[in-house]
């Protein structure tokens, strides 16, 4: 289990730089622009701030944190008292895969842009319910119970 939760934190850098959506308007002679985690957050960057440190501690360092922290329990350097406050991470992260569903049904409703799910964003919700999986593993067996 605690390589399964290092080898996240070699995957959750690349879910971010991987493709999640391909958008684009609605005509056939247009390409789609392909939309990771990272160049959404140069462009909200530029736009809303605000909106921007939000997704930036949702899709970045609330799935990282967690990881690092149960990589701490794991290897004895964290005590197991410190799983709830990482499990709040973990659905804290799972809630920016929701948001970009939701984008994603909202864009998709209107019409006026075409939108296709790519490879990141598989990639980025297998890594969070990995990361959820593990962590709830990690729970002493008799809380689980």
């Amino acid at each position: 289990m605690k390589y399964a939760n290092l080898a996240l934190l070699v995957l959750f850098p690349v879910a971010w730089f991987a493709p999640l959506l391909r958008a684009g308007i609605a005509l056939p002679l247009f390409g789609l622009s392909e939309i990771s985690v990272i160049s959404g957050l140069q462009s909200l960057w530029d736009s809303d701030v605000a909106l921007a440190l939000l997704v930036t501690f949702l899709a970045v360092f609330a799935p990282y944190m967690k990881t690092i922290g149960l990589a701490l329990i794991h290897f004895g350097l964290l005590r197991r008292k410190a799983l709830p406050a990482l499990e709040i991470l973990g659905k804290l992260a799972m809630a920016d895969v929701f948001l970009i569903a939701l984008y994603v049904v909202i864009v998709k409703g209107v019409g006026l842009a075409r939108v296709e799910t790519a490879w990141g964003l598989y990639l980025f919700t297998a890594c969070i319910l990995a990361s959820i999986a593990i962590g709830w593993l990690s729970e002493p067996r008799a809380k689980r119970a």
